[in-house]
């Protein structure tokens, strides 16, 4: 009787069990489905094939190696001044005359000392009786010839030294002088140079070292244009490290035929060191990392399936892949970091394209 009595009073808690039971397992259903359904927008880019370069990143201040400072070396009234700041000369050309007749009278005075020696010297010479002259007194004389020729000379350098030439080809960078202005002797002229080939002087870690040699190539940068390259290579390098700074010197060739860059400028300099050509290269910002696992997403099908990559050479954006991915696969460029394993996926590209975007590839140089 008790046991029936137990019977009907559990009746009713079991069969509130079973649906309670069965409204959670409806409920579980009903979200699953909705997860199902929900599509996660993403865009893609179909991947391509492309070059990459590894490079050292670093920065240089461009130097005219051919340049001069011109002095005067006689001191006067400047009295022609032909050029002035920004013309182009030629070795030997005229930039400026000095006063120099104080100059050419002393030239004029060792003109004829020298003329009256030589009169001297060739009478003593044709006296024919040889008692008269002795020999101490013509080796003098002509001593007393050479120095004053010396002198001569110097004079006449002195007179030439008035007239100011250009010692190199080149552009005058800086004129210091006006016409009418006293010049002192070695005071500074003009300041010239020549800017057909400039100089990128850099400083490397020593661990660089070994990666570098003669001829090596790299893109100098600008900040007037950040986005263009001017093409230099690797000129001399320094046999020695600096103890001090633990760098070494590294001297680039930088043509300059058409002037555009200027002697001063501070650039940046691209090394570039290796190059991997016709290798899968995506977008940088494409790749995530998962518990310190580099990794893509790439669509299939609809839904996401996750890939783990190896990473090879970084250019900028762009990033080579060594390993997980294949070419002609649709990545996931945007959205990646909603996404997980197998997630349903809506691609929503721009201008309304599906599943096609423009090929990644890489640019001309890279970062390690």
């Amino acid at each position: 009787m008790e046991l029936r009595t137990m019977r009907k009073s559990l009746l009713p808690l079991t069969v509130s069990l079973a649906l309670l039971g069965g409204l959670t397992g409806c409920q579980q259903e009903e979200a699953k489905q909705e997860e199902k359904e929900y599509a996660i927008p993403v865009e893609t880019a179909s991947v391509a094939r492309g070059d990459i370069t590894s490079f050292y990143s670093t920065t240089a201040t461009l130097e005219a190696p051919e340049e001069a400072k011109v002095v005067t070396r006689i001191a006067g009234m400047i009295e022609y001044l032909p050029v002035e700041e920004g013309m182009k000369v030629k070795k030997g050309d005229l930039l400026a005359v000095i006063d120099a007749d104080r100059q050419q009278y002393s030239l004029d005075a060792k003109i004829a000392e020298v003329s009256i020696i030589e009169q001297e010297l060739d009478r003593l010479k044709k006296i024919s009786n040889k008692n008269f002259v002795s020999a101490e007194q013509i080796a003098k004389l002509e001593y007393n010839l050479q120095a004053a020729k010396a002198q001569r000379d110097l004079a006449a350098l002195q007179v030439e030294e008035s007239r100011v030439l250009s010692p190199i080809d080149g552009t005058i960078a800086v004129r210091y002088v006006k016409q009418g202005n006293m010049a002192k002797e070695f005071d500074p002229l003009f300041h010239i140079v020549n800017q057909e080939e400039l100089h990128g002087i850099v400083h490397l870690p020593e661990k660089q070292l070994q990666s570098l040699k003669q001829g090596q190539t790299a893109d100098i940068y600008t900040s007037r244009d950040p986005n263009r390259a001017y093409a230099a290579s690797v000129l001399r390098i320094s046999p020695v490290v600096d103890a001090s700074s633990g760098t070494f010197k590294v001297t680039l060739s930088v043509p300059n035929s058409s002037r555009e860059l200027k002697a001063g400028m501070f650039t940046r300099v691209e090394l570039k060191y290796d190059t991997h050509e016709d290798v899968i290269t995506v977008p940088y910002q494409a790749v995530i990392n998962q518990d310190n696992r580099q990794a893509l997403y790439v669509v299939s099908e609809g839904n996401a399936e996750r890939r783990e990559v190896e990473l090879g050479y970084r250019n900028g954006d762009t990033v080579e892949i060594r390993s997980g991915l294949e070419a002609g696969e649709q990545l996931v460029i945007r959205g990646q970091q909603n996404l997980k394993d197998q997630s349903l996926v809506e691609i929503i590209n721009p201008q309304g394209m599906a599943a096609v975007a423009t090929p990644v590839v890489a640019n001309s140089a890279g970062n390690q």
